[in-house]
């Protein structure tokens, strides 16, 4: 055991996408991962949407495991380590959400075994074990997941009881959100999307956008980049600053290196502030 500075190594990324039935799931999970190898051939989608991927074999000679039932997790593991032994480099599950409440799933093997509470010391470890395999890949991993409105039965203020809607959920177990680097939530038949979780700060907190092969490129380049090459181009970006208004924005997007760029900042914003009174001096003497 001992203490290391933290330094961030080259990693796969591991991306959800999750919406309602005709949002765009499938189709901007193949552009993420395209944006990702810039090679079809080495994209493989894991489909339980009833062939659904192929519908887009126009786009390139991508793979695809046909995951019919029994959808066990067993079964979405052996599909996952048959893209690593062939040398997929972005593995696609379409989606998740039949591990948990297909037939088959984890809810409906809870139901044969009694749907007790004590059943679930069962599944958890064999559903825990499909995690792994997705966190452990030695291939990116883009999931989709379905989500459905949230409703709850509540007491209101006369006693009486009420139907609240509370918004869309992940359909697949809770906390599954929590593993990802990014999480794409898609809002609308239109592809549009917000970023619901996102450990690269490359998309949280940013207005709708549509997921494309771009979206991928800058996932990839963040995954790659080291922190010494991205500490240079933030240093560099600091440099090339020419407001105070800009300078808090460079310290937001990159507040994980808030220890190595604030002196930096700091020297620039006094460069800033100093031009700009040398500035209102002269305009004063004239």
């Amino acid at each position: 055991m001992k203490l290391e500075i933290a330094k961030k190594e080259a990693l796969k990324l591991r991306i959800g996408l999750s919406g309602a039935s005709g949002f765009g799931k499938t189709y901007s999970a193949l552009l993420l991962a395209y944006g990702i190898t810039q090679n079809w051939s080495k994209i493989a989608v894991i489909d339980t949407e009833n062939n659904s991927a192929s519908l887009y074999s126009n786009l390139g000679e991508y793979k695809t495991i046909n995951l019919k039932p029994p959808y066990a997790p067993e079964r979405f593991i052996e599909a996952i380590e048959l893209c690593e032994t062939s040398g997929i480099e972005v593995v696609i599950i379409d989606s998740i959400s039949h591990e948990w409440n297909g037939k088959g799933g984890c809810l409906e093997i809870h139901e044969q075994l009694g749907g007790r509470f004590q059943d679930w010391a069962k599944i958890t470890p064999r559903h825990g074990s499909f995690i792994d395999a997705i966190l452990s890949s030695e291939c990116h991993v883009i999931t989709t997941t379905r989500r459905k409105t949230d409703y709850s039965l509540d007491v209101v203020g006369n006693g009486k009881t009420k139907v609240i809607k509370h918004g869309t959920k992940e359909i697949t177990r809770d906390g599954f959100e929590y593993e990802l680097t990014v999480n794409f939530e898609l809002i609308n038949d239109k592809h549009l999307a917000k970023a619901s979780k996102d450990r690269t700060s490359l998309f949280i907190d940013k207005p709708e956008f549509i997921v494309n092969t771009h979206t991928g490129r800058k996932l990839l380049e963040w995954c790659t980049e080291s922190n010494e090459d991205r500490l240079r181009g933030v240093s560099n970006e600091i440099e090339r600053c020419e407001t105070v208004d800009g300078l808090k924005h460079i310290y937001q997007k990159n507040i994980d290196l808030k220890s190595e760029i604030v002196p930096k900042l700091q020297i620039k914003k006094q460069e800033i502030e100093s031009l700009k009174n040398q500035i209102v001096e002269s305009k004063n003497i004239d």
